[in-house]
């Protein structure tokens, strides 16, 4: 009954409207008020200071400062594989897309043409695979890459903020293609990849590192930008991709039998930036 009103209650709250407002505060420089409550928030999510560059709360001006904090120097050695994890996080499903369709939870999927927001760009990925690791409040919000790539593309898809936890993947139909999202896609030496940043309620920013902010602010029509025709942009393995100013879920995908991954890897495994993720098949 609780679990039924949660997710009801993120239909009617105004998700848009509270995700800027959170925004708005989490960038103030609000002196003993933000941190008191950078102080909460590490006792309520047992946030682990001791791996972060900073520990003291305050030495962050904005609770967005210490959201996005930086961990230690070495702390996350890359893996001896050909594609380390991107993010900390927990994993939520993995495995093959099937005719273009993604697991989300039991009982519910998506099609990879909805979540990348352009149909057409869907299409390696039709029958390969995928992984979704979802961020929570206590994880280290910064995206990196999972292997070398050079960017194609970027889209920014408008939507939803619904929460990403695991009761809403497993109760909003399409959730992470129908939320907020930005896009990006790479060419590697594993073939094409998506690498999806899956907004979420009060996340208040997404950002990459080569465009800066890309939402918000938000609009109502898919946004495509094509980096072919521009500089290119290539990051290496390990290398910092983006971040979200407040937690959520990212979504990879790869082309057909273009990677195998980590055995270890299932949902619910807990994920560490630079370790084994996947190989390339010989």
């Amino acid at each position: 009954m609780l679990d039924q009103l949660k997710i009801t209650l993120q239909y009617l709250i105004p998700q848009h409207g509270l995700s800027r407002l959170t925004g708005f505060l989490a960038s103030a420089k609000a002196g003993f008020v933000t941190r008191a409550f950078i102080r909460f928030f590490i006792n309520k999510y047992k946030v682990d200071m001791s791996e972060a560059k900073l520990q003291d709360p305050a030495d962050f001006a904005t609770f967005n400062d210490f959201f996005t904090r930086e961990l230690k120097p070495g702390l996350r050695p890359l893996a001896d594989t050909d594609l380390v994890l991107p993010v900390d996080g927990t994993v939520s499903q993995l495995g093959p897309v099937t005719a273009g369709r993604i697991i989300q939870a039991k009982g519910h999927d998506y099609s990879a043409q909805a979540l990348l927001g352009v149909p057409a760009l869907a299409e390696p990925y039709q029958n390969g695979s995928f992984a979704t690791i979802y961020l929570a409040p206590r994880d280290y919000h910064r995206i990196h890459m999972p292997i070398k790539g050079t960017l194609t593309d970027m889209v920014y898809v408008p939507g939803d903020l619904f929460s990403v936890n695991p009761l809403t993947a497993e109760n909003v139909p399409g959730l992470f293609a129908r939320n907020e999202r930005v896009v990006t896609l790479w060419d590697t030496e594993a073939g094409p990849m998506a690498l999806v940043l899956v907004g979420a309620t009060i996340v208040a920013s997404i950002e990459t590192v080569w465009a800066g902010t890309v939402s918000p602010p938000t609009g109502k029509e898919v946004r495509h930008w094509d980096y072919r025709h521009l500089k290119a942009i290539t990051l290496d393995k390990g290398e910092e991709m983006g971040r979200f100013k407040l937690g959520s879920t990212v979504v990879l995908l790869f082309g057909e039998q273009a990677v195998a991954f980590a055995e270890e890897l299932a949902p619910g495994v807990t994920t560490r930036l630079g370790g084994a993720f996947a190989s390339k098949p010989n």
